[in-house]
């Protein structure tokens, strides 16, 4: 049966390769479900609410790849997405979690018409590859920004920001800032040595040192502060928690909230368009090229399911309750370990679901723990600066291109960065004489986000 659905031979793998292959992603991609708990909770959120709803729609859309594309790669809640959500769009521009998460349902259904139709080749061609590796560069600043200040590392100071002062408090923030330090050497060192689920391990490890530290007096709980108990909370998942989220996307306050400012929401789902579109055909492509499914054209022939299943998904997890559900990156660690079907994907989609029960433990791991991930994980999405052309040949696209990663973390803001970057191209090349470089489409953008500077 496996067979006759996955064609396994075909693919020259069999069924215990594509299982162990389906662990080992899920085991590489695991760290979200601690990591997004704690994210989109800034927004309002309930943590377990989360959680579950980040394993549901896991499960939805690895399931939707498995079975749609026939493909090796799981998906869930994006990284530098949801931080967007939460600290953006919730935090910076002030709506309600519930007007965000309608706009990430809004952003779900144009990317299936996208992915039903050639318009999203025709946006993806019109933006500049350099462009498209400053926007991952930026939100890894971004990630590891929001990680430094969670694990209180990176704190406010009359320079706006500094490094906190170990010793001062050292029972509560100083020890926990320093056992972020040594969790992210320890998540660095693991990786380097390909560790499989070395991120998910250097939460665990820095938790488990935070534990120690409790039980031996160096952390004292301080809850007035923020500073909570370290031990694992040991209870049954409350699955009514998912009632809290669950549609609520589509209640009068969401409805309301977007309609007061028509303009500045549908700015907010082309930014959740904008990196989803982008980060799910980078990872589509870079992973399929590891595995060697591409053709003799460079092109990817399941693309047009896969970013079907994905948008599905990410529609899915809005009505749910959380952020943008994305193909992840850390699928590569699956196809490495043989992964090459869609057997990969179920498996890994049932150990999102099987996941729901453990719920009270992953939303009892401290910032402090996580906090390694989000550095670590913005490093990965860093190293593709290495892929923008730096040269004084290349500078009117090279400049908006660092304009474009330097506002994201600056300016506290994903979408900044984007309208930035895209203005600064356009400009710049208009004023060069070299306007034949640049697309119809880039101009119409570029317009549309000078007048929302001017207007909003």
């Amino acid at each position: 049966m496996l067979e006759k659905i996955f064609k396994l031979k075909e693919n020259r793998t069999n069924v215990k390769t594509e299982l162990v292959a389906g662990l080992t992603t899920f085991m590489t991609m695991a760290y979200i479900l601690a990591v997004n708990p704690q994210i989109l909770s800034a927004s309002g959120m309930d943590p377990t609410a989360v959680l579950i709803a980040t394993c549901l729609a896991s499960f939805i859309g690895t399931v939707c790849m498995a079975f749609m594309a026939n493909l090796p790669f799981a998906l869930s809640a994006g990284m530098g997405l949801n931080a967007y959500l939460a600290y953006t769009v919730c935090g910076s521009m002030g709506y309600p979690w519930q007007v965000a998460l309608l706009a990430v349902f809004v952003e779900g259904l144009i990317f299936i018409i996208l992915s039903l139709t050639n318009v999203r080749e025709a946006i993806f061609n019109a933006i500049p590859l350099q462009l498209k590796n400053a926007v991952s560069v930026g939100i890894g600043l971004f990630i590891a920004f929001i990680g430094l200040q969670n694990a209180q590392i990176c704190v406010d100071s009359s320079t706006l920001v500094t490094i906190v002062n170990f010793t001062e408090n050292f029972n509560t923030q100083g020890i926990g800032a320093l056992l972020a330090v040594i969790g992210t050497l320890l998540t660095a060192v693991l990786y380097v040595k390909n560790v499989k689920g070395s991120i998910l391990f250097g939460i665990l490890i820095t938790w488990g040192l935070g534990i120690i530290c409790q039980l031996t007096g160096i952390y004292i709980p301080n809850p007035a502060a923020g500073f909570y108990s370290l031990y694992p909370t040991f209870a049954l998942t409350d699955f009514s928690k998912l009632g809290e989220t669950f549609a609520q996307c589509f209640n009068g306050e969401a409805i309301k909230g977007a309609n007061l400012n028509v303009v500045n929401f549908i700015v907010i789902i082309f930014s959740f368009l904008f990196v989803d579109v982008f980060d799910t055909l980078g990872t589509l492509i870079g992973v399929s090229t590891k595995a060697d499914m591409l053709d003799e054209n460079g092109r990817l022939p399941k693309i047009k399911p896969a970013l079907l299943a994905d948008s599905i998904a990410t529609s899915s997890g809005a009505i749910l309750g959380t952020s943008t559900t994305t193909t992840f990156v850390e699928s590569a660690s699956g196809v490495a370990a043989g992964g090459r079907t869609g057997l990969t994907a179920l498996t890994t989609a049932v150990l999102f679901l099987a996941s729901m029960l453990l719920a009270p433990i992953f939303t009892a791991i401290p910032s402090f723990a996580t906090a390694p991930a989000l550095i670590i994980v913005g490093f990965l999405m860093f190293s593709n600066i290495a892929n923008i052309k730096l040269t004084s040949d290349n500078y009117t696209t090279a400049i908006p291109a660092y304009l474009c990663i330097i506002a994201m973390p600056l300016f506290y803001s994903i979408a900044e960065g984007i309208c930035i970057g895209i203005i600064a191209y356009v400009v710049m090349n208009l004023f060069c004489k070299k306007w034949k470089e640049i697309s119809p489409i880039m101009y119409v953008l570029a317009v549309l986000f000078i007048l929302k500077y001017i207007f909003l």
